[in-house]
């Protein structure tokens, strides 16, 4: 069995969340402060100042390098599929449904009455974590069957891996209790709000696009 790295080419909504990210990546190394403040999601701000533009705005900040490399290289790896089989316009689409609803999600859990969820009402959280882990969740649904290397060593189908990341997320979500430095509850919500996106009827995963060059004969 051989195994290639990747699924090729950048595609033109792929490209663009890539580029972007990295441009405010690049701005937040001169003004961190001020972006963070006003594009990071914070709960408490969205709830009581009206900042509501934070539930997607969040997904281009990133806390370092690392952060940012690796979030937009699980975007190439998993959205370049989707986007081909789509179309640029469903996959953006899509994106924008499973990073907001993240947010969406974040702002839910930080308001339930509960000592561990008081933490992320005040906190702010960074990064397109949620958005990926949706797009994780559709190329799991629509490409079950595909091999992906788990660490980079060991071989699991699609469907496995998105079922073992979802179940760490799970466990790391309940043991930090809302708290910690990684939003947990995010990767959550991506999952569950991908899910819900192309599991119910009223939201039927997109068809792969008519190739232009064929005509409809009536």
């Amino acid at each position: 069995m051989s195994y290639t790295f990747g699924p090729g080419p950048m595609t033109p909504a792929v490209r663009a969340i890539v580029f972007a990210n990295i441009g405010v990546y690049v701005a937040m190394l001169v003004l961190p402060a001020a972006l963070v403040g006003t594009l990071g999601l914070s709960p408490e701000a969205v709830l009581t100042q009206g900042f509501v533009w934070q539930l997607g705005t969040h997904l281009f900040l990133h806390g370092d390098v690392f952060h940012v490399l690796f979030n937009m290289l699980s975007v190439w790896m998993f959205g370049v599929d989707l986007e081909r089989r789509w179309g640029t316009q469903a996959f953006v689409k899509y994106y924008a449904v499973v990073g907001i609803g993240a947010g969406v999600c974040m702002v839910l859990v930080s308001v339930l009455p509960f000592e561990a969820t008081l933490s992320t009402y005040y906190a702010t959280t960074i990064g397109a974590s949620g958005a990926v882990y949706g797009l994780l969740m559709a190329w799991g649904l629509i490409f079950p069957h595909r091999t992906i290397l788990l660490f980079g060593v060991f071989p699991l189908t699609a469907r496995v891996f998105v079922l073992i990341m979802g179940a760490i997320a799970f466990t790391q979500a309940v043991s930090a209790g809302g708290g910690g430095t990684v939003a947990h509850l995010a990767h959550l919500g991506g999952l569950a709000v991908g899910w819900w996106y192309l599991k119910t009827p009223i939201r039927k995963t997109p068809a792969p696009p008519r190739p232009s060059h064929l005509r409809r004969v009536h």
